[in-house]
C-alpha cells in the first residue's frame, strides 16, 4: 500500500516550476497513483522565488494545504539556498535535488539525501536554453523512483509538440540515466 508522498519545488518564477509540478502529476497519474499539483506565488514578477508543489498517493488526495513535510525538494536554483529555507521541514529520509555543477556546502538535515545534478548545462545542450525543468523532471523520476519514464515522456508529449517536445524528452532522459547511473 502507498502512502501519501510529497514533493515541493524551489524555482524562480519563468523556470517552469508550475508547468514540471503538473507534468509530474501527470506522470504519476498515469503511473496508477492519484496526484495533485499546484504553486504557491502572490503578483511576484519573473525571477522571484516560486514554489510549487506535488502529491502522491494510492486513493484519492482530499488534502488542500501547501507541503510543509515534503519526502521530496527539488531546487532548480541553487542560488535559493542562500534565500530561502529550502531544507525546511523535509522529512529523514527525504531527498533533494539541486540544480548545481558544484559540491553543495550547506547544511543538510540529519537524514536527507541530496543529490547534485548540472541540470542548466544539459538544458543548455539539448534545449539551447537555461530552462531546466524538463531536465530536473527526469532527474527526480530516476531519484525518487514515483515516476516511470514512459510517462514522463508522455506527459511532456502531451505540453510540447514537435521539435519542442524531442528537445525537452532528450534533456530528462540525459538526467534520468545520468542519475540512475550514480545510484
Amino acid at each position: 500500500m502507498i502512502s501519501l508522498r510529497e514533493l515541493r519545488i524551489h524555482g524562480r518564477g519563468g523556470q517552469g516550476s508550475v508547468t514540471a509540478a503538473e507534468l509530474i502529476a501527470i506522470a504519476a497519474f498515469a503511473g496508477g497513483v492519484y496526484s495533485q499539483a499546484f504553486p504557491a506565488f502572490g503578483v511576484e514578477r519573473r525571477g522571484a522565488p516560486v514554489q510549487a508543489f506535488v502529491r502522491f498517493d494510492d486513493k484519492k488526495i482530499r488534502l488542500r494545504s501547501q507541503v510543509y513535510e515534503p519526502d521530496y525538494i527539488i531546487v532548480q536554483d541553487s542560488t535559493l539556498i542562500r534565500d530561502v529555507n529550502v531544507f525546511l521541514g523535509v522529512k529523514q529520509g527525504g531527498i533533494v535535488l539541486v540544480n548545481t555543477e558544484k559540491t553543495l556546502d550547506h547544511p543538510v538535515p540529519p537524514g536527507v539525501k541530496v543529490i547534485t545534478i548540472d541540470a542548466t548545462s544539459i538544458a543548455l545542450k539539448k534545449l539551447g536554453v537555461p530552462i531546466t525543468n524538463t531536465t530536473l523532471m527526469g532527474a527526480f523520476a530516476a531519484a525518487s523512483g514515483e515516476i516511470g519514464f514512459p510517462a514522463l515522456e508522455n506527459a511532456i508529449r502531451q505540453r510540447f509538440s514537435g521539435d519542442m517536445a524531442e528537445k525537452n524528452i532528450a534533456a530528462a532522459k540525459e538526467a534520468f540515466d545520468m542519475i540512475k547511473g550514480a545510484n
